[in-house]
């Protein structure tokens, strides 16, 4: 998380973006661009997803039509391709802390709205799958419903000439550098929520970059602040995830003095990619030895170029020997904080202890100690 220095403005009202801000709609565009291409003897390498961020949809198709040489129209391609998103709206999941997010300041009459690059009919097909998003907002804006989408700030400042307020008393969440750009454009205070990982630092614009919504913390921009945090850890929806050991007590155990491991990600990308980056925490059951408690870390390990998230679980609990290979099952119950570099080994050392220390107590607490006796913990040998 990185906040400017200077003091940023109080604001009262929130403009979100929809597509990676809110709705995990990347995957979507990946699985209907797999099925499509083919079509015309072509594979869908990703290679666009950085470009395409943010885009107006027109923008987003043509860009695809150029780096791949299609024998098509822009326009073809677009008809072509909507019907097959539109049936993929209804699968498309809320990303981490959205619910959470609207439910917050809509309970506490936060005014909202909504303004996206996509044109408006889609937004609102998009939203109904999502029981009480679209009576969350006061104002939901297209990207057809203005002279030009992202990054120009036309969208942001008609969003504040409906609320009927000035741009200046209003905070935007973006993923995308088009949006952070047409947010300060429109002299609005900016959080970005990166939606492609490894690209916070290009989010120089911003007054703030965060890893995911859960780390919003709204007193900072003078509105109600989240109830829900518990002993400095934040309860969430209960997730398993196992498997065999790829490395257990390796050279990072014997620098820390705690039992660390690999697990191995295989069959796990898609529950991987619906879970931020950061440092988590809950119960571990190892195959011989019983159930421990066990802080773990999800994200991109430094050290390695690895294109997919790496799962790093800490056994709480004073044993030195080996567990190469061993069955070793997680149960996820709550988050502590956003993955985060640290600029020496003894900070990073002193952080992982904190760590350590927050999710020890907060597993004595009644609301998490419960789960130590979940059965996915018994692990028959």
């Amino acid at each position: 998380m990185r906040l400017k220095t200077e003091k940023q403005n109080l604001v009262k009202y929130v403009i979100l973006d929809l597509d990676g801000t809110l709705l995990n709609t990347d995957g979507v565009v990946s699985e209907v661009l797999k099925v499509y291409l083919p079509k015309f003897g072509k594979q869908w390498d990703g290679r666009e997803v950085k470009k395409i961020v943010g885009m107006m949809p027109l923008e987003a198709a043509a860009t695809v039509v150029e780096d791949y040489e299609l024998p098509c129209t822009t326009e073809e391609l677009v008809s072509e391709i909507t019907p097959m998103f539109s049936d993929q709206w209804c699968n498309v999941k809320a990303l981490p802390g959205a619910n959470r997010l609207i439910k917050h300041f809509s309970s506490h009459e936060v005014p909202m709205a909504l303004a996206s690059n996509s044109p408006k009919e889609m937004i609102e097909t998009k939203i109904s799958f999502h029981s009480g998003w679209k009576e969350s907002f006061s104002v939901i804006i297209g990207g057809d419903e203005v002279r030009s989408g992202k990054p120009s700030p036309d969208i942001f400042l008609e969003a504040a000439k409906w609320l009927n307020v000035e741009p200046s008393s209003c905070l935007v969440i973006e993923d995308s550098l088009p949006g952070v750009t047409a947010g300060k454009a429109a002299g609005m205070e900016v959080v970005a929520v990166p939606s492609l990982p490894k690209q916070s630092h290009l989010y120089t614009a911003a007054d703030e970059v965060i890893n995911s919504l859960l780390d919003l913390r709204p007193e900072k921009w003078g509105l109600p602040p989240f109830q829900d945090w518990i002993e400095n850890t934040l309860p969430l929806e209960l997730w398993h995830i196992g498997g065999p050991v790829v490395k257990g007590f390796g050279r990072g155990s014997k620098v820390l003095g705690i039992p660390t491991a690999n697990l191995s990600t295989e069959g796990y990308s898609t529950l991987l990619s619906e879970h931020p980056s950061g440092v988590y925490f809950g119960w571990a059951g190892l195959s011989t030895r019983g159930v421990f408690k066990m802080v773990m870390s999800i994200g991109w390990n430094p050290y390695f170029d690895n294109t997919e998230k790496t799962i790093e679980p800490w056994l709480l609990h004073d044993f030195d020997e080996d567990f190469y290979g061993e069955e070793l099952h997680l149960v996820i119950v709550g988050y502590i904080r956003a993955e985060a570099n640290f600029p020496t080994l003894e900070s990073l050392i002193a952080k992982i202890h904190e760590d350590r220390k927050i999710a020890e107590t907060a597993l004595d607490l009644p609301l998490y100690s419960k789960y130590r006796d979940d059965p996915y913990l018994r692990i028959s040998v």
